[in-house]
Formats: structure tokens, sequence, C-alpha cells
């Protein structure tokens, strides 16, 4: 079983990394599941969403210890750090989280500038994606075709599919980049 904590600002697009992931997991044939937090003010304000995903039963969709946290804020980065299981991993957004120097060495830290990565593929709002995309190939339970084709069939039940060829090349980019 594994468990991926996602947060940042609301309009970052971690609850939609968060359904993606989740939603990639079942395509693939996993159990899953995806409970969000956010405040009264969707834009702007904090949003976090937990995934839980895994062949077996999933007992609780609630945080408990995530193998995996997504850090897009510094505020997010400050709240949940302390639930990263030790050997965990912590992927921080570095265009905009500073990594405290007193940080916990029992973790590994991905610093990912995915917001120059996501403009250099001409997908500025894809932020998310390329972060969902080293999230997909941190976890090791995907390749990238296989979160390529989820992440696809998401968005083309949303009616988004005109968007399919930009997300697959940032998918792409925050794999690599993983």
């Amino acid at each position: 079983m594994k468990e991926i904590l996602l947060g940042g600002l609301g309009g970052q697009g971690v609850l939609t990394a968060g359904t993606m992931i989740a939603e990639m997991a079942i395509y693939k044939g996993y159990k899953a599941t995806w409970s969000p937090e956010y405040g009264s003010a969707m834009r702007g304000g904090t949003a976090s969403c937990v995934v839980k995903f895994g062949e077996g039963r999933i007992y609780s969709p609630e945080k408990e210890e995530a193998d995996i946290l997504l850090a897009m804020n510094d505020e997010t980065l400050t709240k949940f750090a302390s639930m990263v299981k030790p050997g965990g991993v912590v992927i921080i957004n570095s265009n905009m989280v500073t990594l405290p120097e007193n940080f916990r060495t029992d973790v590994k830290v991905i610093s990912v500038p995915c917001m120059n990565l996501a403009e250099r593929v001409n997908h500025p709002k894809g932020a998310n994606i390329v972060m969902s995309g080293v999230i997909i190939k941190e976890t090791g339970d995907f390749t990238l075709q296989e979160a390529i084709d989820g992440m696809n069939e998401t968005f083309r039940r949303k009616g988004k599919e005109k968007f399919e060829a930009l997300n697959t090349q940032a998918m792409k980019v925050g794999y690599m980049f993983a």
C-alpha cells in the first residue's frame, strides 16, 4: 500500500494531481482512494489531498504515514513533513519552496523546478503534471506509458482531451527528471 500526500495553494493543481494519480492506480487495476482537504477559498487558499493505492484493502482514506509528500509551497512542507515515514520521499517545488537547513535527514528530498519545466514544454499550467510524473516514477509502480495512458483517460472523461499532447509532454518531463 502506498500513501501519497500532496499539498499546496488552491490553483496549483494538487487536487487534480491527486485525482489523476488515484485514477492511474485504478486504471492499472489497483484499489485506490483520494481524500481532499481545502479551505473555503479554493484559489489561493490551502489545498491538500491524500492518495492511497495498492493491491490490498484500504482501511482508511485519511492521512496516516506518507511514503511520498509533494510540497508545492512552504506551508505544506512545514505542516506535513513530519508525516512522511523514515525512508520516504519529499518532493518540493523548488520554484517556491525553501528547504530548511535543519530538515530531516531520514528522507530522500527531490527539488524540482516544476514551474520552469512546465514552461519549457509550453504548458505553464502543467507544473502539477510535471510533479505527478516525478511522483509516479518514485513510487516504482507505473511505467511511463501506464502513467500517460491513465492520465489521458482521466482527462478524456472530464472532456479535456484537447490538452492531451501538452499533458503528455509535462508528464514525460517529470518522469524523466526523477
